[in-house]
């Protein structure tokens, strides 16, 4: 999961794609990336951090130009490497810039297609890489001098045909515009908005509409699968279908967890779907506890608290904010190692004791992946003197892996993988657990956009919508993704040996 933006503008856009990436900074927390456009030069800034950290005066003066592109990172394959930090850059054929949001299932295929037949090197793991140098070869295949916006779209329809899996993607030629893409089935999220001024029209890509909605644009529609659009410099809008075989299927996880939820995403409202989420949950809670004796629901702040609200109506019971959330400590799901998640729970979230004390506790979350955020806010309620505390996720059981751009673990690390809800209780500390079904789950979606068939609910069923998902490549994910593997990459980048492996 990353957040992309890109704008083409009558002024400089330095300021505006910096506000954007920071109302996108839900999506990533691991790095930050911009690159602006002006006099036939490209003007990049990147690094390690959040945007706050990356980009400081120097830097922004240096930004200059109209148009530019940029994105906020976390690590799809748990490298915190700052030379994976985005937008990446290749100098031929014009001179190209992008950024990316997702994964590639055919990563070393295509990895070792482009030495050998394209004859380019890619010096990272990063997926980005891979996508620049397929679309820059494809472009260069086309030996012209001037491109046109048809020139493009050629080029992205051959990246269709060579890549699979997820992305949605952002990128930039140099003076001549900015294009996006999206993949076939439209998995990961990406939106395209407008602005008329008194110099003429302007044009924002981004990940989510919030963006779009705070820099003062209107939102004018989602990037459909398979499609890619071209935004000249000079202001000009272009749109074509470039796949085959489109099967629109985005990503639910979106909408459960990743979303802000000011935001609208394939036509649909995330907060409205998380407050049908919360009316759905709360309805399973009557008939498998009719007589729950609940005495007050809590959230576990943020992503929760839409779905927590309509628990609580529906139920007929107060709704608290019994934790407080310390807002300068990250998104605990996404930090690679479990040392570091279990000492950050406790520092990301502090318990009104009163809320707590004598009574019997419904805690909602969005989701459990690995169980150690609520295993450990669980205990924080009995501490504070709950009587019982009984736990509601808004998702289904997470029992196998994300393979297109959510880093969740390796699937012996999911607490839902060949468990029980029992088991999964009693692993967390929960008096009772009681999660969504996936059926509701999809209905609370789909009722925001009935045209949407399917969604990609892979997290929860293991049935991947590319078709291309093997044993052995969720095998070789798994030996990546792994805690123990992020820690001796993590290691080794800081230059950390292990002496007993040394010795």
């Amino acid at each position: 999961m990353c957040g992309i933006i890109g704008i083409v503008s009558k002024s400089s856009v330095n300021q505006e794609l910096y506000d954007g990436l920071t109302v996108l900074q839900h999506r990533g927390q691991d790095a930050a990336g911009i690159v602006t456009c002006d006099n036939e030069r490209f003007y990049l800034r990147k690094n390690n951090g959040l945007v706050r950290d990356v980009f400081h005066t120097r830097h922004m003066m240096n930004l200059r130009g109209n148009m530019g592109i940029g994105h906020v990172r976390y690590p799809t394959a748990g490298c915190a490497s700052s030379a994976e930090a985005q937008p990446f850059y290749v100098n031929s054929p014009y001179g190209i810039t992008l950024a990316h949001n997702g994964n590639l299932t055919n990563a070393e295929a295509l990895k070792n297609d482009l030495f050998k037949e394209d004859l380019r090197h890619i010096n990272t793991d990063s997926d980005t890489e891979i996508l620049l140098n397929i679309f820059a070869h494809e472009l260069h295949r086309l030996n012209k001098l001037d491109i046109t916006e048809e020139d493009v779209f050629t080029a992205i329809k051959s990246v269709h045909r060579r890549c699979q899996g997820a992305y949605a993607v952002v990128g930039m030629i140099m003076g001549r515009g900015i294009f996006a893409f999206r993949d076939p089935h439209g998995i990961r999220p990406v939106v395209f908005g407008k602005r008329n001024t008194s110099q003429g029209m302007e044009y924002i890509i981004a990940s989510e509409s919030v963006a779009i909605d705070v820099l003062g644009y209107q939102l004018v529609r989602d990037i459909h699968p398979g499609e890619a659009i071209f935004i000249s410099n000079t202001g000009q809008l272009h749109s074509r279908q470039c796949a085959e075989n489109v099967v629109y299927a985005p990503c639910i996880f979106e909408l459960v967890y990743m979303a802000r939820p000011d935001s609208m995403m394939d036509g649909i409202s995330v907060y409205k779907a998380r407050l049908k989420m919360g009316k759905t949950l709360a309805k399973k809670i009557i008939r498998t506890y009719p007589d729950h004796a609940i005495d007050v629901v809590i959230p576990i702040p943020d992503t929760s608290r839409t779905a927590a609200l309509q628990v609580a109506r529906v139920l007929q019971c107060k709704y608290r904010e019994g934790l407080i959330k310390n807002r300068y400590i990250p998104r605990t799901f996404i930090m690679p190692g479990q040392s570091l998640r279990k000492k950050s729970v406790r520092q990301k979230l502090n318990a009104i004791h009163l809320e707590f004390k004598g009574k019997n506790v419904l805690l909602v979350d969005d989701s459990i992946v690995r169980g150690t955020t609520s295993k450990q806010i669980i205990q924080m309620a009995r501490e504070s003197g709950a009587k019982k505390v009984y736990f509601a996720s808004a998702a289904p059981p997470v029992r196998y892996p994300n393979v297109y751009g959510i880093d969740m673990p390796a699937v012996e690390e999911l607490l839902a993988h060949d468990a029980s809800v029992n088991e999964v209780a009693r692993k967390i500390g929960a008096d009772w657990l009681i999660y969504q079904d996936l059926e509701d789950l999809i209905a609370c979606a789909r009722k925001g956009n009935k045209s949407i068939k399917q969604f990609d609910t892979s997290c929860f069923t293991g049935q991947y919508v590319t078709g291309d998902v093997d044993q052995s490549y969720l095998d070789r994910v798994a030996s990546y993704r792994n805690d123990n593997a992020k820690t001796t990459k993590e290691n080794k980048e800081l230059g950390v040996i292990d002496l007993h492996n040394s010795i």
